[in-house]
């Protein structure tokens, strides 16, 4: 999340227009999202007699600027709202709402005025495909931006040089209290054995944070007569664009390659660790991030809540847990847990420290 007692500030290049906040990360709380507020500072000579809006969007984009073909750009807005700050509309005191802006306006004196946006329902979280080392330009994401920019109208043509950008992130904590651990029993028959081998795998609770490590029990009964030459864990995240295509992209995050056995007629009770984290995965190609701002760091993406309409999501996130059991060299066993990686989704809960999160469940 942005570090406290940090002002993020921006001025466009004809310097008629600044944009001020105290932060770039704003939390969804499943029943609550966190507004968008912050403060403008106009220079009247440098506007010329220009008026100052502010936009807030949320924009899913899904291919790179220099991919735009034929005035077509690759992208779609899911949602737009324009405020107008200067000439303001609104005593000046009317329109702070919070404290961070009434620090900014006596700091910033009489040419700073404060905007806000609340969030509508249903918008997505922060998505972005992580792309390749040699990659450039715009990456597979649902991104959020505040602009401000001046003009003779909220309609007219708006120069480069007097608009500025502020990229935003908004990120989701895990809900609170604890859901039914996920559990998976089963049971395989072979042929030429006359007892079956029964697998039993649970993880110790519901949901996970970023950073966090997960705890996967195994439980094997061998009674058949098959060796079981090795036990693979691994954590796969499963990412579906579901604006232009329902593509969906499964990467491992995180692999274990136990080497353990079960010889026919033993069994195995053992606890393994798994970790998923973006360290060890920064050089994978689509992988999905909880957004990111520039020059700061990110995390692997949370798990999409349920309640909000797939058509708006963009990029929907979820995760599995699979144990996979080696019998006789080839994989003839498969068990599968699956969980979700939510914000304080990939690591902390709101009585923490206030950053992102993932966590499973």
């Amino acid at each position: 999340m942005s570090p406290k007692n940090v002002i993020f500030k921006k001025i466009c290049k004809d310097k008629s227009v600044g944009v001020y906040m105290g932060k770039r990360d704003f939390v969804d709380r499943v029943d609550s999202v966190d507004p968008v507020d912050g403060v403008i500072l106009v220079d009247p000579e440098a506007l010329q007699g220009r008026k100052v809006f502010v936009t807030l969007s949320c924009t899913f984009r899904y291919g790179r600027d220099d991919m735009d073909v034929m005035g077509i750009a690759f992208r779609r807005e899911l949602y737009l709202s324009t405020r107008q700050v200067y000439p303001p509309l609104q005593d000046r005191e009317k329109g702070i709402h919070t404290k961070i802006q009434a620090r900014l306006l006596r700091k910033l004196g009489h040419n700073a005025y404060p905007f806000f946006f609340e969030f509508p329902d249903n918008l997505p979280c922060s998505v972005a495909l992580q792309p390749a080392p040699h990659d450039v330009g715009k990456q597979c994401a649902v991104e959020f931006e505040i602009k401000a920019f001046s003009a003779e109208s909220q309609d007219a043509k708006v120069r480069k040089r007097s608009t500025v950008k502020l990229m935003l992130r908004k990120v989701q904590y895990a809900p609170e209290g604890e859901g039914t651990a996920p559990s998976v029993e089963t049971t395989r028959d072979f042929v030429m054995s006359d007892k079956p081998l029964h697998v039993k795998a649970s993880l110790d609770k519901e949901i996970y944070y970023h950073g966090e490590t997960i705890k996967v029990h195994v439980n094997v009964t061998n009674n058949s007569s098959k060796n079981i030459k090795n036990i693979i864990l691994s954590v796969d995240q499963v990412a579906t664009v579901v604006l232009y295509s329902n593509d969906s992209y499964v990467k491992c995050v995180d692999i274990e390659d136990s080497g353990d056995s079960v010889s026919p007629g033993a069994t195995l009770q053992k606890v393994y660790k798994l970790l998923p984290v973006l360290a060890n995965n920064r050089e994978r190609r689509g992988i999905a991030l909880d957004g990111k701002l520039k020059h700061e760091d990110t995390n692997l993406a949370s798990t999409s809540i349920e309640g909000v309409l797939k058509e708006v999501m963009g990029i929907m996130v979820s995760y599995r847990v699979m144990v996979k059991l080696i019998v006789g060299g080839s994989v003839n066993f498969v068990c599968l847990l699956f969980v979700i990686l939510l914000p304080p989704h990939l690591g902390h809960s709101e009585q923490e420290s206030p950053q992102i999160s993932c966590g499973f469940g």
